[in-house]
């Protein structure tokens, strides 16, 4: 199977979509429409830090990468932070994650991205499998604080 990262443009929002809930799905949450709506908006707007870039086979979108970019305390350059990786079930185990972070690191290196970073969920093995074969595991916990509107 031939792999094409691109980014993702307006005409993919259809094949985009159900994929964004599926990934809701596997975290087990739901992100409002409106939030969804002002994501893919962000995504498409060339004056947002927000990139994405879609894996493509036949004209068929198995998976996506969503980028944010900003700025460092620690570095001239700014970091990427790589917000969400999926491929879809069906396309598992077939080398579309690894494309996609290479995409996403190759990407950042052209924009003069000092750093990608992410996080995954402690329960996600596969996925750490494959992010312990290309990056360093920075050992910092996340905490969070979120504030209701």
């Amino acid at each position: 199977m031939e792999i094409t990262i691109r980014p993702l443009a307006a005409e993919d929002f259809a094949a985009w979509l159900p994929h964004w809930k599926n990934y809701q799905r596997f975290f087990n949450t739901e992100i409002p429409d409106k939030i969804t709506q002002q994501t893919w908006k962000r995504i498409i707007d060339p004056n947002e830090p927000v990139h994405a870039l879609g894996a493509f086979s036949d004209n068929t979108l198995m998976g996506f990468a969503h980028m944010i970019y900003h700025r460092s305390c620690w570095t001239q350059g700014d970091y990427c932070y790589l917000q969400d990786l999926y491929t879809a079930p069906e396309f598992r185990r077939q080398g579309i994650g690894q494309a996609l972070l290479e995409a996403v690191f190759a990407k950042a290196k052209a924009d003069g991205i000092a750093r990608v970073h992410w996080l995954t969920h402690e329960t996600n093995v596969a996925a750490q499998r494959l992010y312990d074969k290309l990056a360093v595991r920075s050992g910092f916990i996340q905490y969070r604080k979120v504030f209701e509107y």
